[in-house]
């Protein structure tokens, strides 16, 4: 936890890791570890686990609580740690939300609540709730509508960051870029602001942006992690570069949902045991795998360290 009293410093490349399974279906927490460990050795500036890409909303609370406690004891202090603690159900996020806190995580990142269609001022309660519970944690809203059906608006987020102290941030997960700069425009260059649009990333940064949640830092974290270096020690043009060459991957990750695409390249290169995906999603046809194929010849020297 030793992100928790300055957030300011959670910038960069944070990696949002899949979850490994068996072959079986359980969680993989060895190939998690292992996970762990590449990302830190690759340079990503955190990690967080249990978003999107993470499956969540196909794991009890408890499996994803065990999840989190794999990690948060390989990663120890040494770079921030973002899980992903929202749910549908205010309960089960209070409940994750007081795991991750006791863990050592350095921040929440809790998603809108999916599936209800909440309103603004709804939203506002729920982040609200958490935030009254938890004052000492800083929390970070995960915006993803094409997941959630609903968008935290801009003078939304103005609110909660206005009236909670812990309020620190929004995941920006939506391709409406217009929606990034009216959020910084209404919040403030103090309010944190990472992108979980890959190709959104770099140009976040030119808005004043914190960093990004990128799924491609899965598949080539160094790569990722340096487009962020880049840009921040002022090679913009470099920066640049790495963004346009990551975009086979990029496209590769969404040949089939994602974390599906990505999950049979981590096999494939021996970093977890199995490309199991939990139902409704299933692994890569193989339509999507001569995709996929094509793609990593393209682009996948980047998934080796620079």
């Amino acid at each position: 936890m030793k992100f928790r009293t300055d957030p300011a410093t959670i910038r960069g490349s944070i990696a949002p890791l899949v979850t490994p399974f068996t072959a079986d279906g359980a969680v993989d927490h060895d190939s998690l570890r292992g996970l762990v460990r590449w990302q830190l050795e690759s340079g990503s500036h955190g990690i967080s686990l249990g978003g999107s890409t993470g499956e969540p909303s196909a794991q009890s609370a408890a499996e994803r609580i065990a999840a989190m406690r794999t990690a948060a004891a390989e990663i120890g202090d040494r770079v921030p740690f973002l899980p992903g603690t929202g749910s549908h159900k205010l309960d089960e996020t209070l409940e994750i939300t007081a795991a991750a806190r006791e863990l050592g995580a350095d921040a929440a990142l809790v998603i809108t609540p999916y599936y209800a269609r909440p309103t603004q001022e709804a939203l506002y309660q729920w982040y609200a709730t958490v935030a009254r519970e938890f004052p000492d944690l800083p929390l970070v809203a995960y915006n993803v509508p094409s997941r959630t059906a609903v968008d935290i608006a801009p003078d939304t987020v103005r609110r909660l960051f206005t009236d909670f102290d812990n309020f620190v941030g929004v995941k920006e997960t939506t391709k409406d870029f217009e929606h990034f700069s009216r959020v910084l425009h209404a919040c403030g260059r103090e309010l944190l602001v990472w992108s979980g649009i890959e190709l959104l990333c770099l140009p976040l940064l030119a808005l004043g942006g914190a960093g990004f949640v990128s799924a491609v830092a899965n598949l080539a974290p160094t790569a990722v992690a340096r487009m962020y270096e880049l840009w921040e020690a002022g090679d913009h043009e470099a920066a640049r570069e790495l963004h346009y060459r990551l975009h086979p991957l990029v496209d590769l990750l969404f040949v089939e949902t994602n974390p599906a695409p990505a999950k049979w390249v981590l096999e494939q290169q021996g970093r977890i045991a199995s490309h199991h995906v939990r139902p409704p999603l299933t692994p890569p046809t193989e339509d999507g795998l001569t995709r996929v194929r094509a793609l990593l010849a393209e682009g996948g020297d980047l998934t080796q360290q620079l």
